[in-house]
């Protein structure tokens, strides 16, 4: 970790590669006037819309939409088998697992053909007292179990003993786009209204933990976190059925789950203050973690240290080396195709649009893991098997 002073504010970086797009929004993000003790930055970081993945913003009696984003609620979740992946035929994996996932759950933009049962919505939640997700509660019932499109992803993984894993990365669909973008357009006018010192150029306007908006949104943005969480089970109980249908036997440890889009109320440095991670996993001592790698990369199982000094945080994932345009327009697919195939991973990587996710357009996982050892430690490493991408 390395620590700098930018306009009056301690930021604190856990990489020594930071581009120049996300370097900017770190320095925009040391002029908030609620910034909290100080910035903490996580290896995966790179530029997002207003603040950068990766970043752990803590924040004095304020709220910022977009410093948790609109994939509000996204996160991973993790399932152990009893199955050795050496004894699953490959076809077995190719033809009855792979396409019987994919008869199941609903990729990209993608949603279900028909209405999906409310008992897989969150209960508890007041539902009459949300402008938003009380206009989408048709929609989402077509929406939840499905995967979503971009850096999502199931994958079939294995451990250090070959035991079989299932990953999901999915959140809260459409729903989390348009709670997320409705209140950043609101507190983006109230800013304007109260002449807030926040420019809005950085877009980061806020909402005052003392406003009715803040409640609004806090109570909307709680909803999403739960959807996404019901979104990634349902697909793990299918997922699930699939195998239980090719896999005689099989048996499946409880399911790990984090998210790592969110803002929460914590305690930090003797004060309750707003916590945002924004691609950025809770790293809290004894909780369990995971941090995917890039397509044909590692992941990892982790376990939080709870470092003061990150916000008891960690990286999300691996992090985008490029963007999705230079990805696609500068990575070698069949050289992208042949690295996969070189490590016996079955992909679905058919064209260059597909280089957009490709292991070159992500930062190597086991750098990010590297620089983080002060904030996790490692419980098991994974490596993918079979591959699906949203």
């Amino acid at each position: 970790m390395k620590e700098m002073v930018i306009n009056n504010q301690i930021v604190k970086i856990w990489t020594n590669t930071v581009e120049e797009s996300a370097m900017n929004q770190i320095t925009n993000l040391t002029t908030l006037p609620f910034l909290y003790h100080h910035l903490a930055i996580m290896p995966d970081v790179h530029a997002g819309v207003g603040m950068p993945i990766g970043g752990v913003l803590a924040c004095k009696n304020a709220v910022v939409p977009n410093a948790v984003g609109v994939d509000i609620g996204c996160g991973m979740c993790a399932v152990k088998t009893n199955w050795n992946v050496n004894d699953i035929p490959v076809e077995v994996m190719r033809k009855q697992i792979m396409s019987g996932i994919r008869k199941l759950i609903p990729l990209g933009k993608l949603h279900h053909k028909h209405a999906q049962d409310e008992k897989y919505l969150p209960e508890g939640h007041d539902i009459d007292a949300m402008t938003v997700v009380k206009s989408q509660l048709k929609d989402i019932r077509f929406q939840v179990g499905t995967l979503g499109g971009g850096n999502h992803f199931i994958e079939l993984q294995k451990d250090e003993e070959n035991n079989l894993w299932i990953m999901i990365h999915s959140g809260s669909r459409n729903l989390g786009r348009m709670v997320g973008s409705h209140y950043d357009k609101i507190a983006s006018a109230l800013n304007e209204k109260w002449h807030s010192a926040v420019s809005p150029e950085i877009h980061m306007a806020f909402l005052p933990n003392d406003t009715p908006e803040f409640t609004d949104y806090w109570r909307e943005m709680e909803y999403c976190v739960s959807f996404a969480l019901c979104n990634r089970k349902l697909m793990m109980e299918r997922i699930q059925g699939v195998l239980s249908d090719a896999l005689p036997s099989i048996e499946f440890e409880p399911m790990i789950n984090i998210a790592h889009n969110y803002a929460a109320w914590e305690n930090h440095f003797g004060k309750n203050v707003i916590v945002h991670r924004k691609g950025a996993t809770l790293a809290r001592k004894g909780v369990t973690g995971i941090i995917p790698g890039s397509q044909g990369t590692a992941s990892y199982i982790v376990e939080g240290l709870g470092n003061p000094e990150s916000f008891c945080s960690c990286s999300h994932g691996a992090g985008r080396a490029m963007s999705r345009t230079m990805a696609e327009n500068t990575l070698d697919l069949k050289a992208e195709i042949a690295s996969l195939e070189a490590k016996g991973i079955i992909h679905a990587i058919r064209s260059q649009n597909d280089m957009q996710e490709a292991t070159g357009a992500y930062k190597d996982i086991e750098d990010v893991i590297a620089n983080e050892l002060d904030l996790i430690k490692i419980k098991t490493r994974l490596l993918p098997v079979a591959v699906i991408k949203g």
